[in-house]
Formats: C-alpha cells, sequence, structure tokens
C-alpha cells in the first residue's frame, strides 16, 4: 500500500488561511498550509471526509480561537527515526513557549545535531500540533518554517511571544 492511498482529508477556513488535514486509520498523518514547502505526494487520490476529520478540526479552530493550548489527538506523522524523535521532542514544547534549534538538539541527546534538526523541523507534517513554530534560532530570530515566516511570526504572536523573545 502507498502512503497516500488511504489518506481521509478536511479543508476549512483559519485566521491564517484554508488548512488540509488528512489522516489515516492510525492518526494525522498532515496539517498543510495554503502554501507548502514540501506538499505530500498523491493529494489527488485523498478521499474527502470532514466527519473523520472532525476532531482534528474541531481542536485546531479551538486553537486559533484561543480556547486551546495543548492537541489530544491521535498522530500518526511519517518519517525517519530521527525525523520521529525531533517531532516527539517538538510535542513537549510549552505553548507560548520557544526554544532553539540547539536546545532541540541537546534535548533528543544528539547536541552536535542542530542542522538535521533544523532539516526535520522543517520537514514536520504536523505543523501547529507538533509546534516546529516554536523553534527558532539562537539570537532569538525567525528562521525558517514551511509556511513562511510572516505565518511563523503570526503563530508566535498568538501564543503572546513577540519577535525577538527566545524563552527557554
Amino acid at each position: 500500500m502507498k502512503q497516500h492511498e488511504s489518506l481521509r482529508f478536511d479543508r476549512f477556513d483559519t485566521p491564517i488561511g484554508p488548512l488540509t488535514v488528512a489522516r489515516d486509520e492510525f492518526g494525522l498523518r498532515h496539517i498543510l498550509f495554503p502554501e507548502n514547502r514540501y506538499p505530500p505526494e498523491g493529494i489527488e487520490a485523498w478521499i474527502h471526509d470532514p466527519v473523520t476529520l472532525s476532531d482534528a478540526r474541531g481542536q485546531l479552530q479551538d486553537y486559533f480561537a484561543g480556547r486551546r493550548q495543548e492537541f489530544t489527538l491521535a498522530l500518526h506523522p511519517v518519517g525517519t527515526d530521527f525525523q520521529k524523535t525531533v517531532w516527539r521532542a517538538l510535542a513537549g514544547l510549552p505553548f507560548g513557549r520557544t526554544c532553539s534549534y540547539a536546545d532541540l538538539a541537546r534535548a533528543i541527546g544528539k547536541p552536535a545535531a542542530v542542522r538535521a534538526v533544523g532539516a526535520a523541523n522543517g520537514r514536520n507534517p504536523l505543523p501547529i500540533v507538533l509546534p516546529c513554530h516554536r523553534v527558532i534560532g539562537a539570537d532569538g530570530q525567525l528562521t525558517g518554517f514551511g509556511g513562511g515566516l510572516p505565518l511563523k511570526q503570526w503563530l508566535l504572536s498568538h501564543e503572546g511571544i513577540g519577535q525577538g523573545a527566545l524563552s527557554f
């Protein structure tokens, strides 16, 4: 079975533009912005199924409305073992706080893997839920984001974090 064959999806409007969420039988696989640096393959085979994605939609809408700071969704991101390790660490970044790529590398026990952590962060298939937007440069500046830096800044501002505010 190919990775995209049985995915169900929904698309809905948010304050940052339309989001597309997709899941398989095990959990949420993708959250897509209007523009994505690494769009998944096989989207044309996905099946529109808003009912199956209602929990993901509701939790994301609650986040945007300021009613949710943590997500309780079944997740099933697909990637390498290293990427999954980085993504699990992202899940532990609290709402309204940031860390640097070096902090994240240390957190997974690979302090020399800062660039690899950045690459895994950039391939995160579940942004917002696995909050890669909370990872910023060691100098407190915003660095790359799959949805673009203005979107990253919007998400951080939504969480009460001003630009240049590194908060470990």
